[in-house]
């Protein structure tokens, strides 16, 4: 089958198994080429493996560190004549990465919000790792049916007042104004139930009372901070609320992890990066798109798979990380130094549809979306007929 991507505004309907491997095996490639993870965690559970951030972290375990992982995701097989999901397709080809230099990998797709896909999950885990050491919770999904069956969906809102401001639409590289009601109360409730610390603390105890955390366990959830132009819709929206759940029950864990097993729960504040998720927040490609532009010429530019190698590495093998209030790692300290802030200001403040392509790397952003997706990446021929049912060996069930 040939296969071309098909994007539905924030999302590309099609995957391209090929594609996929490839993006893998470069971000593989970049952590091999940097120091080895001596002192990393060696039996690490991933949960929402499949992609962004996830994803990346699983790559640095086990290229990094040789560590056997367990990852948890909610993807899609191949069915007919339609694609499997990016995230099975990238799970497949770091299942052979792995295969190949005999690294234990296992993986469960399923619900992860499920209280019975947990069970089924700490099962699967104690016949496999056993215990872990370190726990990486990266989940991001549009909605949530909690253990009592009550199902929540998230919103991408501002609180209060109504906002207005510039964005992209990421087809066309047409800039324009967006306006956004408040979110009601309820909804801002449900968006802390999807997106908050809530499901995070239900694994890590369920975790605790299977006596399958390992002593000096090391919990892991991602967050994004960003700056000023981006705060009406972000920080200061619903997903800031949620955000700041996340914190909140990183130093109730932290306090408990310490307690009973003289572990930690950390937040890593990351930089802004093309993910599936962000593609969907408005104001957001646009910024990132300014933002790239700016990174790149200074050296500065960081995706996914080089700030967990760097998380990483300042976590367990002891290079400099800044560090707030106990529990949270900040890697978009480069992202928000104030000189490149500065020029991302400037540019905002001039940015149209005429001048897009001059101000920003918004082909950069494009690219880096449809990568996600297994297109545009080097060396693949997309005029090849490539099979799309990849199959994985090690999916338990």
């Amino acid at each position: 089958m040939i296969i071309e991507p098909k994007v539905r505004g924030f999302i590309c309907i099609t995957a391209h198994p090929t594609g996929c491997s490839a993006h893998v095996q470069q971000q593989a490639d970049f952590v091999r080429s940097q120091p080895k993870l001596i002192n990393a965690p060696k039996r690490v559970l991933i949960i929402g493996a499949s992609t962004g951030y996830g994803l990346a972290s699983r790559i640095v375990s086990v290229a990094g560190a040789h560590a056997s992982t367990f990852g948890v995701f909610f993807e899609r097989p191949a069915d007919g004549d339609r694609t499997a999901s990016a995230g099975w397709y990238n799970t497949v080809a770091l299942e052979q990465i792995a295969d190949k230099e005999n690294i234990p990998f296992y993986s469960m797709n399923g619900d992860a919000f499920s209280a019975e896909f947990k069970q089924k999950a700490l099962e699967a885990i104690k016949h496999t790792l056993g215990t872990v050491d370190c726990v990486i919770y990266s989940l991001a999904a549009p909605r949530r049916t909690d253990k009592d069956g009550n199902t929540y969906k998230s919103v991408l809102k501002p609180i209060g007042k109504q906002f207005t401001g510039k964005t992209v639409n990421t087809d066309n590289g047409k800039v324009y104004d967006v306006s956004i009601d408040p979110a009601t109360e309820d909804e801002l409730k449900a968006t802390v139930k999807v997106m908050g610390g809530e499901d995070w603390a239900d694994w890590m105890h369920a975790l605790a009372d299977a006596h399958l955390l390992a002593p000096n366990v090391t919990a892991l959830a991602y967050s994004y901070i960003g700056p000023e132009v981006t705060w009406p819709i972000y920080k200061s929206g619903t997903i800031g609320q949620a955000k700041a759940h996340l914190m909140k029950t990183a130093q109730e864990l932290n306090e408990f992890l310490g307690k009973e097993l003289q572990g930690r729960a950390l937040i890593s504040v990351n930089k802004a990066v093309v993910t599936q998720a962000s593609s969907a927040i408005p104001v957001v490609p646009l910024y990132n798109s300014i933002l790239f532009k700016i990174m790149k010429a200074k050296r500065l530019h960081e995706d996914c798979i080089q700030q967990m190698y760097r998380l990483f590495a300042g976590l367990f093998d002891q290079k400099p990380l800044q560090v707030d209030n106990a529990t949270c790692v900040r890697l978009d300290d480069w992202e928000l130094n104030e000189a490149v802030q500065t020029e991302v200001r400037t540019i905002w403040s001039q940015i149209s549809t005429e001048n897009l392509k001059d101000l920003s790397d918004f082909e950069g952003y494009q690219k880096s979306f449809l990568q996600l997706f297994g297109f545009e990446c080097d060396g693949v021929d997309y005029g090849k007929d490539v099979p799309i049912d990849c199959l994985m060996n090690h999916l338990m069930s």
